[in-house]
């Protein structure tokens, strides 16, 4: 993934032109990282320092960029100065060599920062087994540095995409405080800690095992419930920075702005899934326990032949039934109810009186939103997929080549 050009490029504004939280500034320019030339290395700043929070992916096989942060975040304690993030290479399974090239980078933004190497966390995208062109970052750093803005985070949301086809961006306030978040990710999208890169922003004054704890919550509520392939990456992070600039924000309130902003990027992400042509709601109903609830709309919305199934638009509900019945959740198929989109597919053990032209338009629509109740109980929850087509496989059978 290199490049012979070697002046820095700066990304462009775009659908993410949203404005940062007081106290952040960020940047993107091509460093010559991919291939096309298009902007790859992006950076968050907070001059005066930011209480931070992270989760990382749970893949053993964990990034050299993953790996040093994780690092980094412990001895800082929950601070941080800067966030760097490049694009078109992962820096993963690169051994020794991948984790120098990380630190090579981290110095060299610590030294132009005037801040502690511990102060710096980074991750990288793209290409798992290519080692990292740490002197094209180290080049691009001053021009990088030198594009900072509060006024947008689109620099740096057009800096990280790999296959995305758009930047995505998403903020909300509360009060004083605001709260912004940046997402990338279209394939390798799976519900196990993150699973995509996200940089969450907000002005507001707390202590990190508040930010870790809402952190948490918000994306075990939102990228826990969505999956595009069923694969988890190398590199899969959410980071947290809080500046503290506009002021104490009630947790309550800032965790619903957390949720939020994360809910809203977990769509993007799924709607801009990797050849996304629909996508797929599972609400399930009625489940005796949470987990009974989250497992059988997962599963549901995992289904390879559900997925294909919605990509063709044909209404094989049997499909349906067939996940909802190997998910491991015992429940009373004469008390199963399913449907899509308002309309009745199955119930009382038997076919559901609707036409075939309404159950053709419910599998055709946008989003196909199915309804499962298991009459088991009072508990629910939801997950977020889409269809698998033609596209996607193209996609990931010429990633390299």
């Amino acid at each position: 993934m290199t490049t012979t050009s070697s002046a820095p490029r700066r990304a462009s504004a775009g659908p993410a032109d949203l404005p940062l939280p007081l106290g952040f500034t960020c940047s993107g320019v091509a460093a010559g990282i991919k291939k096309s030339g298009a902007p790859d290395l992006g950076l968050i700043v907070c001059a005066k320092g930011a209480v931070a929070a992270a989760m990382f992916t749970r893949n053993l096989v964990a990034a050299a960029p993953i790996q040093v942060s994780r690092t980094n975040l412990a001895r800082s304690r929950g601070h941080c100065t800067a966030l760097l993030v490049n694009s078109g290479c992962a820096n993963a399974a690169t051994g020794p060599r991948g984790m120098a090239a990380c630190h090579e980078t981290i110095d060299a933004v610590a030294r132009l920062l005037d801040c502690a190497p511990d102060a710096v966390l980074v991750n990288s995208t793209g290409v798992i087994g290519v080692l990292l062109p740490s002197e094209r970052i180290v080049s691009a750093l001053p021009e990088l540095h030198a594009g900072l803005t509060a006024d947008s985070c689109a620099p740096f949301a057009t800096a990280i995409m790999t296959t995305d086809t758009r930047a995505k961006a998403c903020t909300r306030t509360v009060g004083n405080v605001r709260v912004t978040g940046v997402a990338k990710g279209a394939g390798m999208i799976h519900p196990d800690m993150a699973t995509m890169i996200v940089a969450i922003t907000t002005d507001a004054a707390v202590d990190a095992p508040t930010l870790d704890r809402i952190l948490r919550r918000s994306v075990d509520r939102s990228f826990h419930r969505i999956s595009v392939d069923g694969d988890t990456s190398t590199n899969d992070s959410v980071f947290a920075l809080a500046s503290g600039q506009a002021g104490a924000c009630d947790e309550a309130l800032l965790q619903a702005a957390f949720d939020e902003v994360c809910t809203d990027l977990a769509l993007k992400v799924v709607q801009d899934g990797e050849g996304f042509e629909r996508g797929i709601k599972v609400t399930v109903n009625g489940a005796a326990t949470p987990a009974a609830a989250l497992q059988v709309a997962r599963t549901v919305a995992m289904s390879l032949l559900v997925r294909t199934a919605v990509t063709g638009g044909d209404p094989n509900w049997g499909r349906i039934l067939a996940a909802a019945g190997r998910a491991g959740v015992p429940f009373d198929v004469e008390d199963l109810r399913v449907g899509a989109n308002g309309v009745p597919l199955f119930e009382h053990g038997a076919p559901a009186d609707s036409t075939a032209a309404d159950r053709r338009t419910a599998f055709t629509a946008d989003v196909v939103h199915i309804t499962i109740d298991l009459g088991q109980g009072a508990c629910s929850d939801v997950f977020h997929s889409c269809g698998l087509t033609k596209r996607y496989v193209e996609i990931n059978a010429d990633y390299t080549t």
